[in-house]
C-alpha cells in the first residue's frame, strides 16, 4: 500500500514536472507556430498602402518583386478648400533654373526668357497646378527640347515606385519584407559611402517579434534615403497591443552632432560647412533640381534655416513621423509621414529677379501630413486571427506551467512527508 502511495506521488509528481515543462517548451514552440502563420499572412503587407503593389513576382531566390503604384484622389469631403484654390507661392522654374544652369552666359539667355514672360520670384497658382504641374511660361519661351511642366510632384499620378524586390522570409524569417534591392540595384548612387545602402524594409511592415530594443530601419524613396526609427511606449490600437517608432531628432542632426550623418552632408556653402541640422539636400535624385527635404516647420533644424522665414511654429506632437508596429507580426497597422518639401532659392547677379536677394534661402513650398490606420473591420480580423490566437496561447502556456508546478510541488511535498512516517 504504501509503496503504491509513495509510487502514485512520485508518479504525480513526475507528470507535474512534464506540464511545467510542456508549459515552459510552448513559450518558444508558440514562437515557432506564430512564425508558421506570419509565413501564411504575410502577402497581407502588400496591400497596407492604398492601391495595391502592381507585378508581384515570386522568385527562387525567395525574393518577391513589385512596383508600388502612385496615385492620389482628392477627398472634398474631409478637405477645407478646393484643389482649385489659389495662393502665392514661389516660382519654382525661376527658383531652380540658374541652379540648373551655373554658366553666366546660360544664364544672361535666361534672364531675357524671364523678362519676356513677366516672371516674377513669385506667382500665384491653384493646388492642383502646384501639386501636379502646370505649364510654366518662362520655360515655355526656351527654344530647346526641356519638358515645360512644373509641379512639386510631378510626374505622380499613373507612375510607380520601384521595382522592389524583397526577401518572403521563407528560409529565414527574421528578414521577411527586407529589400534586396531597389530599381535592380542594391545602392542609391546618391549619396557617398554607408549613407549610399538601401536598409531595411519600405516601412509597411518589418521581420516578425519587434523588441523595445530594436532600430527599425526602412528605405523612404520621398527622401531618397534609409532612415530609422526608435521605440518610444507601448501604446492600444482597437484593441491591438503596440509598439511606437518614432524618427530621432538626431536623424536630422549635423554631422557634428551625430558623426553618422557625415556622408549626407553633399555640400558646404548652404550646410555651412556642415554644421547645420534638418534639412537634406536631395538634388542628386532630383535631376539636379535644388530640392531639400526636412520636418515640417523645419523642426529639429538649426535656429538659422528657419530664421528668415516668417510664420513657423515646429511642434513635436505635430511634426514628426511615427510608426506604430505590432510587435509579434511586425506589421505596421498605424503611421504619420509628416515631411516639408523646400526649395534653394540663391542670388544671382546675372538674373533680375534674383540679383537684390542678400544671401541664399532655403524656402519652405508645401509640407505633408500623410496617415493612415488599420481600418475597423480589419482590425477585427487581426484580433481573431492573431491577437486573439496569440493571447490564447499565452494563457495556455501560463496554466500549464501553473498547474505543472503546482502538482508537481504539492506531490513531492506529498511523497516526504510519507517517507518521513514510513521511517518513523
Amino acid at each position: 500500500m504504501g509503496c503504491d502511495w509513495n509510487c502514485g506521488l512520485i508518479t504525480s509528481a513526475v507528470i507535474g514536472g512534464v506540464l511545467a515543462v510542456l508549459g515552459g517548451i510552448l513559450m518558444p514552440v508558440g514562437d515557432m507556430i506564430i512564425q508558421s502563420t506570419i509565413k501564411k499572412i504575410s502577402i497581407l503587407f502588400f496591400r497596407v498602402r492604398y492601391l495595391a503593389k502592381q507585378n508581384i513576382t515570386q522568385h527562387g531566390d525567395n525574393t518577391v518583386s513589385f512596383a508600388q503604384p502612385n496615385g492620389a484622389i482628392f477627398e472634398r469631403s474631409l478637405s477645407v478648400g478646393t484643389e482649385n484654390d489659389s495662393f502665392t507661392v514661389l516660382n519654382l522654374a525661376v527658383a531652380a533654373a540658374p541652379i540648373l544652369y551655373p554658366n553666366s552666359f546660360v544664364q544672361m539667355v535666361l534672364n531675357t526668357f524671364i523678362k519676356k514672360s513677366k516672371s516674377s520670384m513669385f506667382q500665384v497658382r491653384t493646388l492642383k497646378e502646384l501639386l501636379w504641374g502646370y505649364q510654366d511660361p518662362f520655360l515655355s519661351l526656351v527654344p530647346y527640347p526641356i519638358d515645360t511642366t512644373v509641379g512639386v510632384f510631378y510626374p505622380y499620378n499613373n507612375t510607380a515606385d520601384g521595382f522592389y524586390r524583397v526577401f518572403n522570409g521563407k528560409d529565414d524569417i527574421s528578414k521577411v519584407a527586407i529589400i534586396d534591392t531597389y530599381k535592380d540595384k542594391k545602392n542609391l548612387s546618391y549619396w557617398l559611402g554607408y549613407c549610399d545602402m538601401i536598409n531595411g524594409t519600405d516601412a509597411a511592415s518589418f521581420p516578425p517579434f519587434v523588441e523595445k530594443s530594436r532600430i527599425l530601419r526602412f528605405f523612404s524613396s520621398d527622401i531618397c534615403r534609409s532612415i530609422y526609427a526608435e521605440f518610444e511606449n507601448e501604446i492600444n490600437l482597437k484593441g491591438i497591443p503596440m509598439y511606437r517608432f518614432v524618427l530621432p531628432s538626431k536623424a536630422f542632426a549635423s554631422p557634428t552632432v551625430n558623426p553618422d550623418n557625415e556622408c549626407f552632408c553633399t555640400e558646404k556653402i548652404i550646410s555651412k560647412n556642415c554644421t547645420s541640422a534638418g534639412v537634406l539636400d536631395i538634388s542628386s535624385c532630383k535631376a539636379k533640381k535644388p530640392v531639400y527635404i526636412s520636418l515640417p516647420h523645419f523642426l529639429h533644424a538649426s535656429p538659422d534655416v528657419p530664421e528668415p522665414i516668417d510664420g513657423l511654429n515646429p511642434n513635436e506632437e505635430e511634426h514628426r513621423t511615427y510608426l506604430d508596429v505590432e510587435p509579434i507580426t511586425g506589421f505596421t497597422l498605424r503611421f504619420a509621414k509628416r515631411l516639408q518639401v523646400n526649395i534653394l532659392v540663391k542670388p544671382v547677379k546675372k538674373i533680375d529677379t534674383l540679383s537684390k536677394l542678400k544671401r541664399n534661402y532655403i524656402v519652405p513650398v508645401l509640407w505633408l501630413n500623410e496617415t493612415g490606420t488599420i481600418g475597423d473591420e480589419k482590425a477585427e480580423m487581426f484580433r481573431k486571427r492573431v491577437t486573439g490566437k496569440i493571447n490564447l496561447l499565452g494563457l495556455v502556456e501560463m496554466v500549464l506551467l501553473t498547474v505543472g508546478l503546482v502538482i508537481f510541488v504539492v506531490s513531492m511535498i506529498a511523497y516526504c512527508v510519507c517517507r518521513s512516517k514510513k521511517i518513523k
